[in-house]
């Protein structure tokens, strides 16, 4: 009797193969198959040896050529082949990353799962900034959340605790609800000047950054048209920034300064 092989579910980070864990590049090395997905770098995958069976299964927004149940299925189906499965996701699997769904499913079937963890876009991104997530005096903690719900349906996050100068808020997948998200946090009390900084495909080659403010934001973010995916950090560490990091972004200037 053949037993299945584990899944790894294994964070790729956000990009810069020098970023993987040292366990995500051995099992990447060692995989029967990689199965991944879109945000996975190029850089990442050509770390795949010849040989090994690669299954695409990226997700675009509004457009999921692999349907989730499916990809469900392609994890059992490999792993009772008695192949050993590495289940490549950007950032880290258990950040926005559906990495527990999947682990939920195939201990239903009797499959091992290990997490292997990966550094997630936030910590990518502040890397490369040289924006501090928290900093004495400035930010006292940092929230993660999802700007985006399934479905396309409302977000239903607790503005209120979100509004709060002393923290830093890092939004995932928010470019399409920036102007709800700016919105709600200066209805709830968060100043129109509160620094933001936005990130495109960050730590990577393509990396694009908007300096801003949340009552700018969403128009900013409009006119730059930053290719996906984006990151918003929001609060007072983004006046931290360093001046190098700022002179590589595009800033918004108001329009009286403009005209000086």
């Amino acid at each position: 009797m053949s037993f299945p092989a584990t899944v790894y579910l294994v964070g790729a980070g956000p990009g810069d193969p020098d970023l993987l864990t040292v366990k995500a590049l051995r099992l990447i090395r060692t995989a029967d198959v990689v199965v991944y997905d879109r945000l996975v770098s190029k850089e990442i995958m050509a770390l795949v040896p010849a040989g090994v069976s690669l299954i695409s299964v990226g997700k675009a927004p509004k457009h999921h050529t692999v349907p989730q149940d499916r990809i469900n299925e392609i994890l059992t189906e490999q792993a009772l082949a008695g192949r050993m499965v590495v289940r490549l996701k950007g950032g880290d699997p258990l950040i926005f990353g559906r990495g527990s769904e999947e682990a939920a499913h195939l201990r239903a079937q009797g499959i091992p799962v290990e997490y292997v963890p990966g550094i997630t876009a936030a910590q990518g991104a502040s890397a490369t900034t040289g924006i501090p997530l928290t900093h004495r005096g400035v930010a006292d903690s940092v929230r993660y959340v999802t700007g985006h719900r399934a479905k396309d349906k409302p977000l239903d996050l607790d503005w209120a605790s979100l509004a709060d100068a002393n923290s830093t808020l890092v939004v995932y997948m928010g470019a399409a609800n920036i102007a709800e998200i700016s919105h709600n946090l200066m209805l709830f009390g968060l100043p129109p000047e509160t620094p933001v900084m936005a990130v495109s495909s960050a730590t990577t080659a393509h990396e694009t950054r908007l300096v801003s403010d949340l009552g700018h934001i969403e128009c900013q973010i409009n006119q730059a048209d930053l290719p996906a995916p984006v990151l918003f950090i929001i609060g007072q560490v983004v006046s931290l920034c360093p001046a190098q990091a700022v002179s590589l972004a595009t800033q918004y200037q108001p329009a009286e300064a403009a005209h000086a």
